[in-house]
């Protein structure tokens, strides 16, 4: 068989849509990383992750209808930012921040940094869910 540049052609057509159609399956069965808020730095900056702690403290934006909630974990605390276009989402399959004062949730969320500190936005309202 004789190798020719329709032929390499030919190959890299049928490698490249086989990754593709992989990618399309496999993309729904990807999840965050769970980490520890203590592995949390600057390197993870615009990455989703995973975090499991108790809610110790629930804050209302003075200047807008977000929330600031403070998540503990053992190994540390960091901030959860929930903007007002999340908590609509929140509010509308029965939480409200003030739901998970003193509860164990998972939260899914992207890490940002905010003056010098590390912080994890929710992304939508089944992004923060208690567990036991």
């Amino acid at each position: 068989m004789e190798i020719n540049d329709q032929l390499i052609f030919k190959i890299a057509l049928i490698t490249s849509l086989i990754g593709i159609v992989g990618l399309i399956i496999f993309s729904g069965f990807i999840e965050p990383k769970e980490v520890k808020i203590s592995e949390i730095d600057r390197s993870m900056i615009e990455e989703e992750v995973v975090v499991t702690g108790i809610i110790e403290n629930v804050d209302k934006s003075s200047s807008s209808n977000s929330y600031f909630l403070k998540i503990n974990d053992g190994t540390g605390k960091i901030t959860l930012m929930i903007f007002e276009s999340t908590l609509v989402e929140l509010e509308e399959s029965g939480n409200h921040p003030n739901t998970f004062l003193d509860k164990k949730v998972k939260v899914v969320g992207t890490v940002t940094e905010y003056k010098s500190s590390m912080e994890l936005i929710v992304s939508n309202g089944n992004s923060i869910k208690i567990t036991n």
